[in-house]
């Protein structure tokens, strides 16, 4: 049997801190001075590899990785000079604590070997879990956590998860209990009585502190530092009763209300320094004890049993999602992101190298294969799954080829309250009818802070479950307009929690499956009354309006609200005649909004003017657009030839500056809505000489002039962009009319 060797180091005590060089003084010989040092290092070398694995799609995790190993005695450490001077004797013991507040302390038995039944138990345990916040910040930074896979992956890591807590807490009981079998039971005890102490304490205490703190407000900064100073309380109580010190604030973590106000300002409070200041040191450690040349031949069996492990896995996971229908493509993507790994099953590993069970040589090879099974499964994932493949869709849904007496499906997203008048003054100008009624599902927005699991809520199920835990102001004012206008307009409310890059995968699908044919998504206003908030909207709104707009499956309107936000009862619209405009500049977008213009033109309470671009030369490459505006204008023409409410004029124009001035000259009169299209099909002529910043911006050109503060209208704007179908050309407008016919 091994015997321990145990050494003792004596050491002057120093400062902290250097006088500096010009007194002759070596920095490196104080230990924080060296601590940035240490901190620098790691941080710049992950951030080079990073930047020169960002062409292969590699996530951070693997660049970290890397990283601690060129720091490590694979390769600069490998020089003992600078090792001496980088890494000194204490380095071992900073390093671990400020990166890893996981180690046990105390009982005699963790020293002593483990046996190779543990160590089998412990590999093919590791290689059957997936753990949930690797699978996150991978899947996230691949832009899946609202894909279909995505959401699968998560909600099984999660399960995972507590399978795999439960096997750590049998395998600390029965190791604790290897040599004496009553302390496995002093383990359980010691167990219950904490969690019991986190769950009905320390819960209830946070749920106290969520209920107080006044909605919209911040929680009170006194029981913010008292939870991250419980973090270490926790940690403290859990090494002092032998449940390892990672279980205390794992734990508490888990009690955390999610969300606001609780959840996000600790995220916000913590996540920073957590991440980046001392998540460098855990792989600062990794790679210390990462040694290349350790390697001989005793790691092959190892190496062959976690490559066994893996293909069994992949094989396991590939046939189950087969087996619930998912196609061969989806089945190996969700088998792969599966076998990922990162930082937990570090840890883990670190964990093993405590209790003897795994040797250097033996951890060496686990850190290459996870950081290798992770570098080639990423790219994989990102080149077989495309998230917006779904919505790619070869079935025209739109409103010009919507029939007049069918009912409108209609998604509507909100942010934010402020977002609520103009959505329903739209839907009410929209003319929804007992023959055309809507159906309208509004979708809630919200950023995901405090939490890592997107959430998506079915408002209506949610009432029949009769759970009113999510019910908001926003759902309370869209139940009463839909009690003033129920015979016209039925509201389906959701909501979803996620990310923002993922927000519009939740509008797109939501589109595709209640087979609408309208997406409105509001744009971003000036606020003035907090700037860093309307940063933050802009951003937000920015990001979900572009992704929609190139991914959707229908149609999208961009509403631009300048209307007020009154209280609102019964109904939004005033009792006086409401007018609308139409610039019509040509193309598929045009036509889409001249249609859905025209349905609005069917109530009394509007009058509608239509205004046609032309340009003062004919260009060959746009003769066939040109056609299609004809048979749709004519159309438009001769259906309301006799309804005095709607005027139709031509203005014919030689380049974009003669455009602007004609719709500045229209701004003159009393304009309540703009209409017009976004940018599909334009003749170039008319946006001749006009600044190209505005050519992808969400409004399009035009749009983009006439939301702008130069313009000086106080209408609002919507910006129509045609359903983009998939491997098809437009359809004729002429086999469109024949419909009403």
């Amino acid at each position: 049997m091994a015997t321990k060797e145990n050494f003792v180091i004596c050491r002057g005590i120093a400062n902290d801190h250097a006088f500096g060089i010009f007194y002759g003084q070596n920095p490196l010989k104080y230990s924080f001075p060296l601590l940035l040092l240490e901190l620098s290092s790691i941080i710049i070398i992950s951030h080079v590899v990073r930047f020169l694995l960002k062409p292969l799609r590699q996530p951070k995790v693997v660049s970290e990785i890397i990283g601690g190993i060129i720091l490590g005695p694979s390769v600069l450490s490998r020089n003992k000079k600078f090792h001496s001077y980088m890494f000194p004797d204490n380095a071992d013991y900073v390093i671990k604590n400020l990166g890893l507040n996981y180690r046990s302390y105390g009982e005699e038995i963790f020293g002593q070997g483990t046996g190779e039944s543990f160590f089998n138990l412990g590999v093919t345990s590791s290689l059957a879990i997936t753990a949930f916040p690797v699978l996150y910040s991978i899947v996230k930074e691949l832009n899946l956590v609202s894909s279909e896979i995505g959401r699968m992956a998560l909600s099984s890591a999660v399960i995972g998860d507590v399978i795999g807590i439960t096997g750590v807490i049998i395998f600390e009981a029965t190791k604790q209990g290897e040599h004496r079998p009553i302390a496995a039971l002093f383990y359980l005890i010691s167990l219950a009585v904490f969690m019991a102490s986190i769950m009905g304490g320390v819960r209830q205490a946070m749920l106290w502190i969520v209920r107080t703190t006044p909605e919209g407000k911040p929680v009170d900064q006194i029981y913010v530092i008292a939870i991250l100073l419980s973090v270490m309380v926790s940690g403290f109580f859990a090494d002092m009763f032998g449940l390892a010190i990672a279980n205390g604030p794992l734990w508490l973590g888990l009690v955390v209300p999610d969300g606001p106000p609780l959840g996000a300002i600790l995220v916000e409070k913590s996540e920073t320094i957590a991440m980046v200041f001392l998540m460098p040191f855990s792989y600062m450690y990794v790679g210390m004890i990462t040694d290349l040349y350790s390697l001989i031949d005793d790691w092959k069996p190892l190496f062959y049993m976690v490559l066994a492990g893996y293909t069994i896995k992949m094989a396991a996971t590939l046939i189950v999602a087969r087996f619930l229908d998912l196609t061969i493509r989806d089945s190996l993507t969700l088998s792969l992101i599966m076998s990922l790994r990162g930082e937990v099953e570090l840890l883990l590993f670190l964990h093993w190298m405590d209790f003897q069970m795994i040797r250097q040589e033996h951890f060496t090879i686990l850190v290459l294969l996870t950081a290798a099974v992770t570098a080639l499964f990423t790219p994989l994932i990102s080149i077989l799954y495309d998230p917006t493949r779904p919505y790619m869709v070869n079935r025209r849904r739109n409103i010009q080829h919507t029939p007049p007496n069918t009912e409108l499906h209609i998604v509507a997203c909100i942010h934010e309250e402020e977002n609520l008048y103009g959505l329903m003054k739209l839907l009410e100008l929209s003319n929804p009818t007992v023959d055309s009624p809507f159906s309208v599902y509004t979708l809630h927005l919200i950023e995901l802070v405090g939490r890592s699991n997107p959430v998506f809520i079915d408002h209506e199920i949610e009432e029949k479950k009769d759970n009113q835990s999510h019910i908001s102001s926003i759902h309370n004012a869209l139940k009463i307009f839909q009690e003033t206008r129920g015979e016209f307009i039925k509201i389906h409310p959701f909501t979803a929690m996620t990310i923002r890059r993922s927000m519009y995968q939740n509008i797109c699908e939501l589109a595709l499956c209640k087979h609408a044919c309208l997406i409105i998504v509001p744009f971003h206003k000036k606020m003035t009354d907090n700037h860093a908030r309307t940063r933050r909207i802009k951003q937000v709104f920015q990001s979900v309006s572009s992704n929609v707009l190139a991914h959707a499956p229908c149609t999208v309107g961009i509403l631009v609200d300048r209307s007020p936000y009154p209280n609102i009862v019964n109904g939004v619209l005033r009792s006086s005649m409401y007018h609308l405009v139409v610039l019509f500049l040509g193309g598929a977008d045009a036509r889409e909004a001249l249609c859905y213009a025209d349905r609005m033109a069917g109530s009394p309470a509007i009058s509608l003017t239509v205004i046609r671009f032309l340009p003062n030369r004919d260009d060959d490459d746009t003769e066939m657009e040109k056609k299609l505006d004809d048979g749709l204008l004519t159309w438009f023409w001769v259906k309301n030839e006799g309804n005095t409410r709607v005027v139709y004029r031509e203005v014919v124009v030689k380049n974009g500056e003669e455009t602007i001035a004609a719709i500045q000259a229209i701004n003159g009169d009393c304009c309540d809505l703009w209409i017009m299209g976004r940018k599909q099909g334009i003749n170039p002529v008319l946006l001749q000489g006009l600044s190209n910043r505005s050519e992808k911006s969400e409004l399009g050109v035009i749009g983009d002039y006439v939301a702008s503060m130069d313009f000086g209208s106080r209408g609002s704007i919507l910006v129509v962009q045609q359903q983009i179908l998939r491997g098809q050309g437009p359809a004729s407008a002429f086999s469109w009319c024949k419909k009403w016919q």
